[in-house]
């Protein structure tokens, strides 16, 4: 990988304090579980609006009828929308991985996989507990 310059003091500032990523060593995590607590879940809280609005725009630009179906509707067609559509879960996989520092990507490099999933898992609840809300914006011109 080639070197380029990274704000990697920055990029750990930006990020918002949770409380089980606040009981993890200072250290590089260990495992993919260390990870997912020490990274992806403070960087899938601080994009969670974009997260929301990147899948809205998602919804109203293929003519997903989120509005006029109900709350478990929504979540079960959210569901199978980031299961299923490959650009969109990809789009969702760079939101979280163009936070990283370089060694958290040289980590990720190594469990790309498992990773993955569990970012999609992660980011797949987060928009299914606030469908009412992609409905919302998805509605919106």
């Amino acid at each position: 990988m080639a070197d380029f310059p990274r704000p990697d003091d920055s990029l750990h500032a930006l990020r918002p304090t949770i409380a089980s990523a606040a009981l993890l060593p200072a250290e590089a995590p260990a495992t993919v579980a260390d990870f997912l607590h020490a990274v992806l879940r403070p960087i899938l809280k601080l994009q969670n609006p974009m997260l929301l609005a990147v899948v809205a725009d998602f919804v109203h630009d293929h003519h997903v009828p989120l509005v006029r179906v109900a709350p478990l509707d929504q979540q079960r067609l959210l569901g199978e929308l980031l299961a299923r559509n490959t650009k969109l879960r990809y789009t969702v996989v760079g939101l979280v991985t163009g936070l990283f520092t370089t060694a958290e990507f040289t980590f990720y490099r190594q469990h790309r996989s498992e990773l993955n999933r569990r970012l999609l898992e992660l980011s797949t609840r987060r928009v299914q507990d606030q469908a009412a809300a992609v409905a919302e914006l998805s509605s919106q011109p």
